[in-house]
């Protein structure tokens, strides 16, 4: 609840997990079926980047600002221009809900009491985004399965309390339990390597099939009290996206790298089909 994603709202775990989102959800809609999406941890669903908040942390700046006009890259930049960047922030909701067609849904949760008022007015009188106020992680056993039988789960909680690897595992497995075709999007920090380390070996003792990690570094893991990097855990992932992430995270780096020791990428196969 203490959490505010207006002060980190542009930065390179946005850019790692919102350029991999959009590529999900494209391979989503290569079919015409309806497919549903639950934004888990939605925060205000858009930041103003001129606000308090954004200009203090000036985040930004070392993130989405720094993008280079590369083909990986375009499907993304075209969506934050879309929205106004510099001067706006999209986030998930927002990005999410571009790229619904008509017969698709959205579904958000937040429960901060200010974010949640922001995200019901941006979606004030859009019949396809329904806004809830209530936990994330409560949300994957009330709301799945969808009806339309598939769609894009994705878990984004702010890491502020402990225990939260251990809950993002159980989600996962949550949400296989209940809808086993829905592809999952677990966003994580990488401070250092114990806690992902037992995380990943949870991920495999859990039954679910089908995962890869996809990791964006910026240098070592080895200062807890810094976020060093990104993971995002994909579950149920379309056909050809493995690839296309390991393109996008080329260029990520490339474009938010600062040389330091032990930055990279990686898509890995936690566990096979």
């Amino acid at each position: 609840m203490n959490y505010r994603h207006a002060f980190h709202a542009g930065n390179h775990a946005d850019c790692f997990k919102h350029a991999l989102l959009l590529a999900l959800l494209r391979g989503l809609a290569r079919k015409p079926a309806a497919f549903a999406v639950l934004d888990a941890h939605a925060g205000r669903g858009a930041y103003d980047m001129a606000a308090p908040e954004a200009l203090r942390t000036g985040e930004a700046a070392r993130g989405a600002a720094r993008l280079a006009p590369v083909p990986a890259l375009a499907d993304y930049r075209a969506r934050l221009d879309e929205a106004g960047f510099p001067d706006h922030y999209p986030g998930s909701p927002a990005l999410i809900r571009a790229l619904l067609r008509p017969q698709d849904r959205l579904l958000c949760c937040e429960l901060h009491p200010e974010d949640h008022a922001a995200l019901r007015a941006l979606f004030a009188r859009d019949g396809q985004v329904a806004v809830h106020k209530r936990d994330g992680w409560e949300a994957l056993g009330a709301l799945l399965p969808f009806p339309e039988k598939r769609g894009l789960v994705l878990l984004d909680p702010p890491f502020e309390r402990e225990g939260e690897f251990e809950r993002m595992a159980e989600g996962i497995a949550l949400v296989n339990r209940r809808m086993r075709g829905v592809i999952i999007a677990a966003w994580h920090p990488i401070k250092h390597r114990a806690p992902i380390r037992a995380f990943h070996h949870a991920l495999r003792e859990s039954g679910v099939r089908d995962i890869l990690d996809c990791a964006l570094m910026l240098r070592e893991p080895t200062d807890p009290q810094r976020l060093n990097g990104s993971g995002l855990i994909v579950v149920n992932p379309p056909f050809g996206f493995a690839a296309e992430a390991a393109a996008i995270l080329d260029a990520l780096l490339a474009s938010l790298g600062d040389g330091e020791s032990g930055q990279g990428v990686a898509v890995t196969r936690l566990v096979e089909e």
